[in-house]
């Protein structure tokens, strides 16, 4: 049986060891069809973008013979087979340039400095300017001086003597070009990096002549920059476009394909975890979690995404009431309807529509409906339970919650584990970041987050007509065997002597509002009613399971 491929990125050590393989290779011809002189898709991470860039340069790389990895590829069977090994190509990823400044330099220039190794045969005999100009760039890039001036040459230098050597224009292949803009932001040095990296691609990408093709890869577009600006040829491919669609991450057939190699079944329990995924016109599985099921058999996350992670969650921080709105929106019905912008990184002009678009990007979200294109207004919708679970540390930090509360909150509640649930929610109230609970709407918002954590198992209704009035809360179970909640919420303004009485009564008030204006009314099976009475940190919680 054929080892399982998880952490591969290499697409000749894919091969050469015969890992399991899922043919991609028809994004060649795409490739070579469409002609582009810069194609730049974007994808989530851990979506198989590294081994397709890989993959591209194996095949075309001059230096290379490539054809034993391409054995019974569908490449081969098209007239673009005869493309194998014909061009002059550099291949760089700046996937591993994250965290500090220094490792950010330092990866790279080492990129840079591996393709000009790579390539040192290009550089003999030069003579006069050129000579000169290659001891400069030399002297550059091995200069680790924590900063990236000079550098802007240092890849339309190298395609130019390649193109000299052989007589080819040269193809270019850029993995992960973003991470090292999204880690400069998020760790607040982007001003530092962004002109010396955004002069090396600017400087290859269009203002050189010896470029043939080039195809890029990332979370997302940076648009502001000179990267692109008055780039002639370029294509970008978003998770909405259809071409590419098919190549990155794995379609159903694909997972089905895979699983059943390795004795497991492609049933509603693995779509559910799983899959999700829209992109262009096609349902996609993250190849990333299917691999790791594959090799694990545990139904359990798999998946994460860091460097987005990290910016989403400093955007939660100073998000303002609108998106807090739709983000509350899509807590609760897993799904909204709104604007998302993809063509522009969060970063680089910071309002809703970008951040959900980060979402998209990043693959917190996808775009389940195109509601009006022209307007960008679109409804988007959490995939699946594996990147609920990451919702869950997301809401955690938006509420400014210590990590596991609300897993533990909404365990207590569902198992009916009363002192426990109401010691969970007193340590919540209690957390300093909860200084500014006003009013019944604050606890009746924060209560929301808890919601991230049971929406596969019970739909969430808040503030809807149900009876003869609007309930905060009802939990509904799916599946008539669980119990169902109501939740009622009071808020005592005024702070009086005898304050544990004054809630103690407010709370049997809820109670018995939820009985007179029958907020169960359509709930089968066991319910229980729960009524918080608040002023401040403190709480009196009534609970009463329905007759």
């Amino acid at each position: 049986m054929k080892a399982i491929p998880i952490g591969i990125s290499n697409y000749r050590e894919l091969r050469e060891n015969d890992y399991y393989f899922v043919d991609k290779s028809l994004m060649l011809q795409d490739f070579l069809k469409n002609k582009s002189k810069v194609t730049l898709i974007t994808r989530p991470r851990r979506f198989g973008k590294t081994i397709n860039m890989s993959m591209m340069n194996e095949f075309f790389d001059i230096t290379k013979d490539s054809k034993e990895l391409f054995i019974d590829t569908k490449i081969m069977d098209t007239p673009y087979a005869n493309e194998m090994n014909q061009y002059p190509t550099i291949f760089i990823s700046f996937a591993d340039a994250k965290r500090d400044k220094d490792t950010i330099v330092s990866t790279i220039k080492t990129q840079i400095q591996n393709q000009w190794d790579k390539h040192s045969y290009v550089f003999e005999n030069l003579q006069g300017f050129k000579k000169a100009k290659y001891d400069h760039l030399y002297d550059v890039l091995v200069q680790y001086d924590n900063d990236l001036t000079g550098i802007n040459d240092a890849l339309s230098f190298l395609m130019e003597r390649l193109e000299d050597y052989y007589g080819k224009k040269v193809m270019v292949f850029i993995d992960e070009y973003d991470t090292p803009f999204i880690e400069a932001h998020v760790n607040g040095f982007y001003d530092e990096i962004k002109g010396g990296l955004s002069g090396l691609l600017h400087n290859s990408l269009k203002t050189s002549d010896s470029l043939k093709y080039a195809m890029l890869t990332g979370i997302q577009r940076v648009a502001k920059e000179n990267i692109f600006s008055d780039l002639n040829n370029l294509v970008v491919y978003t998770v909405l476009d259809k071409p590419y669609s098919q190549y990155f991450g794995f379609d159903s057939h694909e997972t089905k394909t895979l699983l059943e190699y390795y004795h497991l079944q492609l049933n509603d329990h693995v779509k559910e975890m799983y899959d999700g995924y829209h992109i262009g016109n096609n349902d996609i599985y993250n190849p990333w979690s299917i691999l790791n099921y594959a090799s694990a058999k545990e139904l359990v996350p798999y998946w994460v995404n860091t460097s987005a992670n990290t910016m989403i969650k400093q955007a939660l921080l100073h998000a303002n009431d609108g998106f807090k709105r739709e983000y509350n929106h899509l807590i609760i019905n897993s799904q909204l309807e709104t604007t998302v912008t993809m063509q522009t990184s969060f970063y680089e002009v910071a309002d809703n529509a970008t951040l959900w678009g980060l979402f998209v990007n990043a693959g917190y979200l996808t775009i389940n409906k195109v509601i009006d294109l022209m307007d960008n207004y679109y409804s988007i919708q959490i995939p699946n339970k594996e990147v609920q679970t990451e919702f869950r540390s997301l809401t955690e930090y938006y509420l400014s919650l210590n990590e596991g509360q609300l897993t533990r909150l909404s365990r207590y509640l569902t198992h009916e584990q009363q002192e426990n649930f109401i010691n969970e929610y007193q340590n919540i109230l209690m957390l300093p970041s909860y200084h500014d609970l006003t009013n019944e709407n604050s606890y009746h918002m924060m209560m929301l987050g808890m919601c991230v954590c049971l929406s596969n198992r019970y739909d969430i209704l808040s503030n809807r007509e149900t009876g003869k009035g609007r309930c905060d809360i009802i939990l509904k179970a799916k599946d008539e065997k669980r119990t169902s909640f109501v939740l009622e919420f009071k808020y005592l303004k005024e702070k009086k002597d005898n304050i544990h009485d004054e809630l103690n009564k407010l709370a049997c008030k809820a109670i018995q509002q939820i009985k007179n204006n029958r907020y169960d009314e359509g709930l089968k099976g066991k319910v229980i009613y729960v009524a918080l009475a608040h002023h401040g940190k403190d709480v009196i919680m009534k609970w009463q399971e329905k007759n």
